[in-house]
Order: structure tokens, then C-alpha cells, then sequence
């Protein structure tokens, strides 16, 4: 089956659209919280104009070491609830928030199995072709090596675009079985997903710079010094939070789409 771009937007624009003050309620609790929290309670450094590379990367070791545990929560909690909104997006049994929650926790383990997988197996491709380019001592080797090594990982990453999907719709609880199905899903349509997926990124990136930018300098007109910063710092999470949305709501209608009507769906036909 191609894969129809256009039919995947007007799919998810309609379901987020349909869902749209469930969705904002949950963005809120799993996506806008965490990240303003964060923000808050522990800001990234802000070197100085003209610190040594050096000197930046220390302070940034230094930051992801204190920090990781709460980034690892954040992380965790947006998994929690992009499964979530997928199980609201795509189960047939209506399923009530509570529900949908409890569905996004029983297929967090799968994702992060399948997660787990594709990290090991792409850290082991990177040090073999790192390894391969300084041995041969050539440059231009090394950075041939590097090109090819950035397209496998583009390619794999589409392919396996939709296990998140193919563990809350179709109920799979093997995290190989899901990059496996993902895998199947997406064959034949790489460059279209590709293509849809980079249009998508570019959108919603000038989006929100244009409304990051012209809130800012609203903000700024009527604030100062912290509260302003504060104030950038919840409208830049809120509007990363809508973005998130719509990218689930994309991933859902994809997989609809190349999946074809499920099993239930074709049960429904005849009820």
C-alpha cells in the first residue's frame, strides 16, 4: 500500500480536533508539568559568551550528572503519556482516561524493551564504524563511513516509527515482535514517511518559532528578569506539548493507514 500523506494529516488533525480537551488535560499532566519543573527547579547552564568548548562540556557533564534521575522521570512520564493519548486515539472501547493510563502503563515496558534494542544495536554500529574510520587513517574514509552510518540510522528509525502504535493497537507485548511488525508496516514506504515526517518537523519548528519569538517579545514588553524567563519557559513547554500531540496523533494515523482496519474494526462492520 503507498502511503498517503495527505489522507495521514487530515486523519490526525480530525482526531485531535475530536479529542482535543482530553488531549490538552493530559499534555498538561504528562508533557507541560514536567518539562516547567524541570526548567525551574533545575535550569540548564548558560555559559558565557566566549567559554572554552571545553569548559562548556564540563559544565554540561556536570549538569546531566546531578540531573539525570529527573530527566529519566520526565522521560519516563512522556512515554506514559504518548501511550496514553495512543490508546484514547485508537481503542474502539472508549476506554476513560483512567483506563487509557492504565493501557499506557502495561505497553511501557514493551516500548522500552524495543527502545533498548535499537540503542544497544545502534551505540555497537557507531563504535565499529568510528573504530573502522580511525583505523583506516584516512579522512575522507572516516567521513564516508559517517555519511553511510547517518542514513542507516535515519533509514532504521523510520522503519521502526511505528512500534509504539503497534503495541497499544494491536496489543503486542514482544518488543522484537513490535521493530519486527513496525518493520513490515513501513516497507515500501520509507521515503514517503520520510518525506511527511521531515515536512511535518519543519512546520512545526517554524510554528513555534514565530510564536515563541512573538510571545517573548510580548512577554518581555510587560515583564523582567525572572518572571520573564519563567513566562518563556511555560509558553516554550505548552507549545512543545501541542506539537507532541499532533505527532502522536500523526504516528496513530500512519499505522492506521498501512496497518489497514483491525480485526475489531471489522468485527464492528458486521454489529
Amino acid at each position: 500500500m503507498r502511503f498517503d500523506s495527505n489522507q495521514a494529516w487530515k486523519d490526525a488533525a480530525q482526531a485531535v480536533s475530536a479529542n482535543r480537551d482530553v488531549l490538552l488535560a493530559l499534555a498538561g499532566v504528562f508533557l507541560v508539568v514536567p518539562s516547567f519543573a524541570l526548567v525551574l527547579l533545575m535550569p540548564p547552564p548558560e555559559p558565557a559568551d566566549g567559554t572554552d568548548p571545553k569548559a562548556m562540556f564540563a559544565m554540561l557533564g556536570q549538569y546531566y550528572s546531578k540531573a539525570w534521575p529527573a530527566l529519566l522521570g520526565m522521560g519516563l512520564l512522556s512515554m506514559l503519556g504518548t501511550l496514553t493519548m495512543l490508546a484514547l486515539f485508537t481503542d474502539r472501547s472508549r476506554p476513560t482516561v483512567g483506563e487509557a493510563i492504565k493501557l499506557g502503563l502495561g505497553g511501557m515496558l514493551t516500548v522500552i524493551g524495543a527502545q533498548l534494542i535499537v540503542g544497544l544495536a545502534a551505540a555497537v554500529a557507531t563504535t565499529l564504524v568510528m573504530g573502522a574510520g580511525a583505523a583506516s587513517g584516512a579522512p575522507v574514509i572516516g567521513l564516508v563511513l559517517g555519511l553511510l552510518l547517518a542514513t542507516g540510522l535515519i533509514y532504521t528509525m523510520i522503519r521502526i516509527s511505528l512500534v509504539s502504535p503497534v503495541v497499544m493497537v494491536e496489543g503486542q507485548r514482544n518488543p522484537v515482535a513490535a521493530l519486527r511488525r513496525s518493520w513490515d508496516l513501513t516497507g515500501g514506504n520509507v521515503l514517503y514517511l520520510l518525506a511527511f515526517y521531515l515536512l511535518l518537523l519543519v512546520a512545526f519548528v517554524v510554528v513555534y518559532l514565530l510564536l515563541s519569538g512573538g510571545i517573548g517579545m510580548l512577554v518581555a514588553l510587560v515583564t523582567s528578569g525572572g518572571v520573564t524567563a519563567a513566562i518563556n519557559n511555560l509558553v516554550a513547554a505548552c507549545l512543545q506539548a501541542v506539537i507532541s500531540v499532533y505527532f502522536v496523533a500523526v504516528s496513530a494515523a500512519c499505522h492506521r493507514q498501512l496497518a489497514g482496519p483491525s480485526a475489531a474494526a471489522m468485527a464492528g462492520k458486521f454489529e
